[in-house]
């Protein structure tokens, strides 16, 4: 049979792309909806009313060739990128991202003392810290308490450090357009003070080597239309009977939070400007505190007492209190807030060689009402999570994985 021309042009690039080699597949099959309706006992409350959850989830399914390179094929539920939802903590992974990357740029070691100063009412600063091995800040130990603990004012001092406007535009740039970093967390300050970060100076040996004045940003990050959610809120211990309007606060949409955590974890496999200018030790630092159990960690010493094993692992652990293997490690950054519960993490057994990415966001507050203490993490959200992490586990030990991944890259040594 003799083909037309421009069927046969046709024919020849699909054959042509088809032999191509793929790192990367967006699918929009079903799975992860099929994989929670064959487990009712999991999720049939949760899928009777999914859009009153607001659930978004990403999964990332991970193939390794004979030469160990990855082949990725990511599925989706529930992703709508015009459905806000509050990104809590997870700003803070960003942070500790950009902050080294400015470091290495500005030719400082990321455990050089960082002093912040404070030139306007209601900026704090901060010459030491009594967490600290050496009783001094830095961003390696900001970023230790950030990873650990997710600390809310370490995340403070990075984007003092960082600078709002180079917060948002080093994002932007690097093709992470859907985020809008406007605000520190839990601090009394008004969005427009926001804009104004502290000066910060590096100091070693006594001596000042780098010093940056307070900073502006000279355009606004806030969403152009009022973002209004739930039916009321308490303000100052007032009821006010009128949506939150979201509009001022930070944004960062699940597919961004997708996107980044791939780029730290398989820098070769995105795109050149999508990846973050970092050092082999800066990578080997971020797998150690982003899996690290608190009880193995040496410094802040409190965290050996006070922060269970499952403390801010939401994916397939539940924030469980009980003792975690220590096979599998959750390299993750979590967050909650406004009834929001966040997770997102590259998942590792090196037992039984099995790896994956997954994100998931769930609303839970059943009132409708913010800043009331009220929220049904615990009743709602956590179990999603974990049964989440969970369903997707069991599915990846039951397919078949042509070539066992060498994950030597992920093993690390943790304090203790």
């Amino acid at each position: 049979m003799i083909l037309p021309k421009p069927i046969k042009l046709l024919f020849f690039l699909f054959l042509l792309i088809s032999h191509l080699p793929s790192t990367a597949q967006f699918l929009s099959d079903n799975l992860i909806e099929r994989l929670m309706k064959k487990h009712p006992e999991r999720f049939a409350e949760i899928l009777k009313d999914a859009d009153k959850y607001h659930i978004q989830v990403l999964y990332t399914r991970i193939d390794r060739n004979k030469k160990n390179e990855p082949h990725f094929s990511t599925f989706k539920f529930g992703i709508n990128t015009t459905d806000y939802f509050y990104p809590a903590s997870t700003v803070k992974l960003p942070a500790v991202a950009l902050a080294l990357e400015k470091l290495n740029k500005l030719g400082i070691d990321k455990n050089t003392p960082m002093l912040t100063g404070a030139d306007r009412p209601g900026q704090t600063a901060v010459v030491a810290d009594s967490t600290a091995e050496n009783g001094l800040p830095s961003v390696a130990h900001y970023a230790r308490k950030i990873l650990l603990a997710s600390d809310n004012d370490a995340f403070n001092r990075l984007y003092e450090f960082i600078g709002q406007e180079a917060f948002n535009d080093s994002l932007h740039a690097k093709g992470y357009s859907g985020v809008r970093i406007t605000h520190r967390l839990n601090s009394p300050l008004e969005p427009e003070e926001n804009r104004y970060t502290n000066p910060v100076r590096f100091e070693k040996d006594g001596k000042v080597i780098f010093e940056q004045p307070g900073r502006y940003a000279s355009k606004t990050y806030w969403a152009p239309e009022p973002i209004l959610k739930g039916k009321g809120y308490l303000k100052n211990g007032t009821f006010i009977e009128e949506p939150f309007d979201f509009s001022k606060k930070n944004y960062f949409a699940l597919e961004e939070q997708h996107k980044l955590l791939k780029a730290l974890f398989f820098p070769e496999s995105v795109p050149a400007k999508q990846r973050f200018h970092l050092k082999p030790d800066d990578y080997t630092f971020l797998y150690q505190y982003m899996s690290q159990f608190p009880v193995e960690t040496s410094f802040p010493v409190s965290y050996t007492d006070d922060y269970y094993d499952g403390f801010c692992k939401f994916l397939l652990f539940g924030a469980t209190k009980t003792r975690l293997p220590r096979h599998i490690r959750l390299f993750n950054k979590s967050g909650e807030a406004y009834g929001y519960l966040l997770d997102n993490a590259y998942i590792a057994d090196f037992e039984k060689g099995i790896e994956f990415m997954l994100s998931a966001v769930i609303y839970c507050n059943e009132d409708q009402i913010f800043n009331d203490d009220k929220y049904d993490y615990a009743t709602i959200g956590l179990p999603f999570m974990a049964n989440l992490g969970k369903t997707i586990f069991e599915y990846e030990l039951s397919r078949n994985h042509s070539n066992r991944p060498d994950l030597g890259r992920f093993e690390v040594e943790y304090d203790k």
